[in-house]
């Protein structure tokens, strides 16, 4: 008697579906993160820009093929919002990474140069969001002049100044020294102002350099000009609060606002008094920096 065994066919266990990722997908989420490369870009004056922000928060699988595509750019994502767009900024070997030395070359090629220009855009994000909970409230709004910023870096000058000779440190090391110990002997010796013969300011003033940062910070969407007093008022934008929150672990913002020249208790900043002004070379009709 022949036995007969009955085989049976291995249970499959169902596998998940996904749906494929279309060109289409590809190319919308590509889109998004070009129209965060526009900083300007503002999402309610552009439809299309609203409409993919929209899809972004809404299907989770699009927001990743989109963060990919800007991981893939050398892109980190700050924020995806109405109000911000689709903030993102460069990682450091990424090809769209502004170098502060190709920065500075634009206007100088002295080496000097390019710690004032970084110590600049340090004394402007400083100003903007003197308190941690600047950063933290999204509707917070600050405000900087160029005179204002020049006041405030120095009188940062010489409060460093002060600190190096309680220390002891020697007060004229060489200029290519890197930090700010270096930045304010630089800054504290170039001109505040001078101007050509047609009365521009001149760009190796320090007014000048203020100037050159804010104009490159209005072009890049984290500033907004608002007047012409004090040589340029400004206002920030989310994109810019969103850039300096990335940037608030540094060594060289964090010791700037150590130095305590920024008091603020209720919302509004000014500079403190310094105790003797006799040495101190403030620009004239410095408009100090409000917030609101």
């Amino acid at each position: 008697m022949t036995e007969h065994v009955e085989w049976s066919e291995p249970e499959v266990t169902a596998t998940p579906v996904h749906s494929a990722v279309t060109p289409a997908d590809a190319a919308d989420a590509a889109r998004l993160v070009a129209f965060g490369l526009q900083p300007k870009l503002q999402p309610a004056r552009d439809q299309e820009y609203a409409e993919l922000l929209r899809r972004y928060r809404e299907d989770p699988p699009f927001a990743r093929l989109a963060d990919a595509v800007a991981t893939g750019l050398g892109l980190v994502v700050l924020e995806v919002s109405p109000r911000a767009g689709m903030a993102v900024t460069a990682a450091e070997d990424s090809v769209f990474a502004v170098r502060m030395g190709d920065y500075a070359r634009r206007t100088a090629a002295d080496s000097g140069d390019r710690f004032l220009h970084g110590l600049a855009h340090l004394a402007v994000a400083a100003m903007a969001f003197p308190r941690p909970e600047d950063l933290a409230d999204d509707g917070y709004i600050g405000r900087v002049s160029v005179n204002g910023v020049d006041a405030f870096v120095r009188q940062a000058c010489r409060r460093l100044e002060e600190r190096a000779e309680e220390q002891g440190e020697n007060t004229d090391p060489a200029t290519d020294a890197p930090g700010l110990e270096a930045a304010w002997r630089i800054w504290a010796r170039r001109s505040a102002a001078g101007a050509t013969k047609d009365a521009r300011r001149l760009a190796g003033s320090t007014t000048g350099i203020v100037g050159k940062a804010v104009v490159f910070l209005t072009d890049s969407g984290f500033l907004q000009r608002t007047g012409d007093d004090s040589g340029g008022t400004y206002r920030t934008t989310a994109r810019y609060q969103l850039q300096v929150r990335d940037m608030a672990g540094s060594a060289a913002l964090a010791e700037l606002l150590e130095l305590g020249i920024v008091p603020v208790t209720d919302g509004t900043a000014s500079l403190l008094p310094p105790e003797d002004t006799d040495d101190l070379e403030l620009v004239a009709d410095a408009g100090l920096p409000f917030h609101s």
